[in-house]
């Protein structure tokens, strides 16, 4: 159900606007005595040629003759505000109705259709440089890019999961050299990723004392690049290590891809892309290296070649952006990327728009920002990134420890199978909530207390929310003979439950909006704050309204919340690539 929806599809036709502008001009009133819903009539006054107040009153009058959805119970001017208040306990019954209906596609809709076809949306995210740790940082893109690819494949469109490896360029000439020079095999076996880095940071270290290894590694990343045997069969085996590394992670977290094309995919096909830009004479010399001028774009130019004749990662963006136009005609393209590289993604847009390309419009950064810690830094054992795997084991065992102190004492325990896998749920879903509970773009300030709060803005809160309704529905068969027999609770009144039933239910119903503004924003953020708004409300509702002791007419409505609120819980968290679990 979305309530601004399906009252825009009425009062559109009703003041003449469409659908989409009518719908985005509904607001909250900042009263409940005011009403529900508010329709502001200043986009009216020139229409009309009347004082917005006096066009409110207008309407007002006008809507006694329209056939509003049954559960609006009354319209009413409020100054220039036509103002919507809801038939509680119609509105209830139907969302509830709607929402166990729908179950597991509530939320879903056609919007990712266009007569009857699917909308194709390419969606790059993760993209780890090979050879290299999976670090925190890369959670952010990997988290973010799943999440809009859920979201995407929610509503319809045919979305693609890619990863754009890093598994080109010159640290690959780099770590050619280290390995020849210093490799471990046994480490390397033991653990490939620790043991490349470790080769890689020699690297660099060697090099302040003996410039000279730079230019063999440019020459080295020049033989890969002209097809040299050893270079390319080191190559492969960095890249086959690293995958394994990766995938690890990967399948923990439920991630999968429809395309691993990285940047070697793409390095062979720079040349025709050259050549492209030189028949279009978009190419200039500038000491040497081969740019395209984008001044008109106001950016500085984009460089495509080397002096040396070798490519960089804005020559293989372009390409890819190329290939992805003739073998997925896009309708969307988008980049969930550092905000570091904004002005690398407007150069290489820029280039593909000069280039002639009109695709070039519907490719999208979506940006993010960057993992912070409190003492200012990511460490680990290396004293320099936090490896993703060892973020996701020691949240699991953090949570292992609350768990298993929370269930002492219990009248019914958890049995250790169940302890373990609740733990593994909550912890991966409390390191993924953190990068999707607040606007992607702004920083993450790391700490384990907020993290793994259960009655904060966390993900062991919603699970917990989840959890407890589950809980209240098992008992339900229990003393369902007791509950024939029980009266209302003295406590209640009918005011005030029906208000609690009504906060849970709008909130419920405000879901699927929040999931197409997701979409619209790239903010898997907006999702998450709305499963917070619905926990709260149920907590709230929990707490104030009996819900198995109720009269029967009241307990069947009540469970039919419960039931609702998991369902949207469950959708929710599984579009943010969160798992429930029925006991916490």
């Amino acid at each position: 159900m979305n309530i601004k929806h399906d009252l825009a599809a009425v009062l559109a036709e009703f003041v003449g606007l469409d659908i989409e502008k009518a719908e985005a001009l509904l607001e909250v009133p900042p009263r409940i005595d005011m009403g529900d819903l508010a329709f502001p009539c200043f986009q009216l006054a020139k229409i009309r040629r009347k004082a917005p107040q006096a066009i409110a009153q207008d309407l007002a009058d006008e809507a006694k003759g329209v056939t509003w959805p049954t559960w609006i119970a009354g319209i009413h001017a409020e100054g220039p505000y036509l103002n919507f208040s809801l038939d509680r306990p119609a509105f209830i019954r139907k969302a509830a109705q709607e929402i166990l209906e729908a179950g597991d596609h509530y939320g879903a809709g056609e919007e990712g259709r266009t007569d009857g076809k699917k909308k194709t949306v390419l969606i790059e995210f993760s993209s780890p440089n090979i050879a290299k740790p999976f670090h925190v940082g890369h959670a952010f893109s990997t988290v973010i890019g799943h999440a809009l690819y859920r979201i995407h494949d929610f509503l319809g469109y045919d979305a693609r999961r890619l990863n754009h490896l890093g598994d080109y360029g010159t640290q690959f000439g780099k770590l050619i050299v280290a390995y020849r020079r210093w490799v471990d095999q046994e480490a390397l076996e033991a653990d490939p990723i620790a043991e490349l880095t470790r080769i890689y940071v020699r690297f660099h270290r060697e090099a302040e004392l003996e410039p000279e290894l730079e230019e063999q590694a440019r020459a080295a990343f020049k033989a890969l690049e002209q097809g040299g045997e050893e270079e390319l069969a080191l190559w492969k085996r960095f890249r086959d290590l690293s995958l394994e590394s990766f995938n690890e992670v990967y399948t923990r977290l439920g991630i999968a891809f429809d395309d691993l094309n990285g940047e070697s995919f793409y390095s062979p096909l720079i040349p025709k892309v050259v050549e492209e830009l030189r028949e279009k004479n978009l190419l200039q010399e500038s000491q040497g290296a081969q740019i395209v001028d984008l001044e008109e774009k106001n950016l500085p130019p984009a460089m495509i070649l080397k002096s040396d004749g070798t490519t960089i990662y804005a020559s293989r963006d372009i390409t890819a952006v190329l290939y992805r136009i003739a073998h997925y005609d896009f309708d969307k393209n988008i980049y969930v990327v550092g905000n570091t590289q904004s002005l690398h993604f407007k150069q290489v847009f820029g280039v593909v728009e000069k280039m002639g390309y009109e695709q070039a419009k519907d490719c999208v950064h979506v940006a993010f920002g960057l993992v912070k810690f409190p003492d200012g830094k990511m460490s680990t054992r290396d004293g320099e990134v936090i490896y993703l795997r060892d973020l996701l084991d020691e949240s699991v065992a953090k949570t292992e420890a609350i768990i298993r102190r929370n269930n002492e004492g219990r009248a019914n325990p958890m049995d250790e199978e169940t302890i373990k896998k609740t733990a593994e749920t909550v912890g991966l879903g409390a390191v993924v909530h953190t990068f999707v509970k607040q606007s992607r773009e702004r920083d993450i300030m790391f700490s384990w207390e907020e993290m793994l709060d259960f009655e904060g803005d966390t993900a062991p809160y919603l699970q917990y929310t989840y959890a407890r309704a589950r809980s209240i529905l098992r008992r339900s068969g229990e003393t369902a003979a007791a509950a024939q027999a029980a009266d209302e609770s003295p406590q209640e009144s009918d005011n005030e439950a029906v208000e609690a039933e009504f906060v849970l239910t709008k909130a419920l119903a405000d879901f699927p909006a929040a999931i197409v503004h997701a979409r619209q924003t790239y903010e898997p953020s907006m999702i998450t704050r709305q499963l917070g708004v619905i926990a709260r409300a149920f907590n709230s509702f929990y707490h104030r309204v009996p819900i198995l002791k109720a009269a029967a007419e009241s307990r069947e409505l009540r469970l039919d919340l419960c039931r609702a609120a998991c369902q949207v819980l469950k959708n929710g968290l599984y579009l943010l690539g969160i798992e429930t679990v029925e006991r916490m």
